[in-house]
């Protein structure tokens, strides 16, 4: 192979050169940091804490990045200075700048501060001159004026500036709602009532709030049940309580010995995931222990507070009890399913009770395993020891033997839990009821309605209906329809669908033909009717073209 001679190769670029400088160039300087609003209020907020006001004057006018507007003069003020100080920084940022003037803002925060401290004539005052310097009052100043004023006691010149602000500005929600509240705490309660109308007619939405303030009033006139009615309509508008409501209302019950309600208020809290202040914990403790309930719902809600009130019990410091519960938690986490039945049952002999969260855990765990045994034989456990499980307990054990059509062991699951004060709920109970009629077990359906304490309705009625028609008995399905009308209770399209179709499944056209009139009737009548009860809408949805 002939190798390619250099000289035939282009000619490579000189190669540049740089010229030497003397000394090394230095690099140019980092840009400045950037000046944000925060920092700057925190350091003036520290001036005025931290000087007094003749040190703090000349540094505030000198702080590098304090710009003399609306915001920052109304954000430092917002932090709570010294009073004093407040106000005289309130009165240097009139003179710092030739071109800054005080507006809503920055008056509506000095006003705040002035009747926060009770300064009530020098707020007073200070509302004047902001008339006189032109700066119109906006509803937020004139609700905070409001405020304070029903604070001093002065609950008439609240109202007046209450009809004040209505001729100058429009009131929101938040103005509203203080008013409200403060005819309510004044017990001028047609009044609050009347102004509450008012806001409705405005077309302004009711805030969580403004329910809040409702709902204390109804507690503390003892109308606990329509507190609840309440809650139902904010979950209508979806609006959802929040923490304080709950706290209230539960401290409420606490002082009132509704411990009934209060149990419901702690079930919602539970399933959001909302906790009680620890004063307001220890008030509900004590009303539950007063009047001789189970506080194992208390503390589900409230698990960082679930040792306090608890007293010493010899039991959970036996050597022996908490060999078995370490051994228990042990085989938990090992799932040896075989291990803790037989442990189980071991203490069953002996009548030694276990800590209820740790069954509860036990049964959770061994379903979610597919141990069924297992789970059963902790149910029958607690029942017998007198020990209580969560309600989650019995539902895990309740899908799982229903979907392995264990219907005898479904009823003896539904006993424990109603024994435990627990209730199926109109959806479980119905649905379950439902599905043992399809299962051709009429019998375990009759004997679970007759079970059902608080959820027998339309819906419930009407799946026993379906169970008995499924069974083939047909004269039973209509004993219990009349019976369902001897209760007072109304029948809806979905129970209509039910006994037409198991009329004419039963070859009974003429009373087929009967209640199809009826259904007809009946929503002829409802048919100008826009509002639906719940229950009405579940049986509806269930069982309206359930046939078709």
């Amino acid at each position: 192979m002939l190798r390619r001679s250099r000289r035939f190769l282009p000619a490579r670029p000189p190669r540049r050169r740089h010229p030497r400088h003397p000394g090394k160039a230095e690099p140019p300087p980092p840009p400045a940091a950037p000046t944000y609003t925060r920092d700057v209020v925190r350091r003036a907020t520290t001036i005025l804490r931290d000087h007094p006001w003749s040190a703090a004057r000349p540094l505030l006018l000198s702080l590098p990045g304090l710009a003399w507007d609306s915001h920052t003069v109304a954000r430092v003020l917002k932090t709570h200075p010294p009073l004093e100080k407040a106000f005289l920084f309130f009165r240097l940022a009139a003179a710092a700048s030739p071109a800054f003037r005080h507006d809503r803002f920055t008056y509506t925060s000095m006003i705040h501060l002035l009747g926060e401290a009770g300064r009530v004539p020098a707020m007073l005052r200070l509302l004047a001159e902001m008339l006189r310097a032109g700066v119109a009052p906006d509803a937020a100043t004139f609700t905070t004026v409001m405020h304070w004023l029903a604070r001093a006691g002065d609950v008439d010149g609240a109202m007046r500036v209450w009809a004040e602000m209505e001729s100058r500005s429009t009131p929101t929600v938040v103005s509203y709602t203080a008013c409200v509240k403060i005819l309510f705490d004044a017990g001028r309660a047609e009044e609050a009532r009347t102004v509450f109308g008012e806001m409705v007619a405005e077309g302004l939405r009711p805030t969580c709030k403004t329910y809040t303030v409702l709902i204390g009033h109804l507690a503390d006139a003892g109308k606990f049940e329509a507190t609840l009615e309440i809650m139902d309509k904010m979950k209508e508008a979806c609006i959802e309580p929040d923490k304080a409501l709950c706290n209230i209302l539960v401290q409420k019950c606490s002082r009132a010995g509704e411990t009934s309600v209060m149990t419901r208020i702690l079930q919602y809290m539970k399933e959001h995931f909302i906790v009680l202040r620890r004063p307001i914990f220890l008030e509900a403790l004590g009303a539950l222990k007063a009047s001789g309930d189970s506080d194992e719902l208390l503390r589900e809600v409230n698990p960082h507070l679930s040792y306090e009130g608890i007293e010493y019990d010899p039991i959970l410091s036996d050597q022996g009890y908490i060999i078995d519960r370490s051994t228990i938690i042990y085989l938990l986490s090992a799932k040896n399913w075989s291990a803790i039945e037989e442990m189980i049952d071991e203490m069953a002999s002996r009548n030694v009770k276990m800590e209820s969260h740790i069954l509860s855990d036990v049964i959770e765990a061994s379903c979610a395993g597919c141990r069924l045994s297992c789970g059963l034989t902790v149910m029958r456990y607690s029942l017998q020891v007198g020990c209580e499980l969560g309600r989650s307990a019995y539902c895990s054990l309740l899908g799982q033997y229903i979907r392995n059509s264990s219907f005898d062991l479904v009823v003896e699951i539904v006993e424990g839990l109603i024994k435990s004060g627990y209730n199926l709920g109109t959806y479980l109970s119905s649905v379950l009821i439902l599905r043992l009629g399809y299962a051709g077990q009429s019998a375990y359906a009759a004997h679970i309605f007759r079970l059902l304490t608080a959820d027998k309705n339309v819906v419930s009625y009407t799946a026993l209906i379906n169970a008995y028609f499924q069974a083939g008995k047909v004269d039973g399905a209509l004993d219990i329809f009349t019976e369902m009308g001897t209760a007072g209770i109304s029948a809806c399209s979905g129970t209509y669908e039910v006994l037409i179709h198991g009329l004419q499944k039963a070859r009974r056209k003429q009373e087929s033909e009967h209640y199809r009139r009826e259904r007809m009737n009946m929503q002829w009548r409802l048919q100008y009717l826009d509002q639906c009860s719940s229950e009405d809408s579940l049986c509806n949805y269930l069982f309206c073209g359930l046939h078709g």
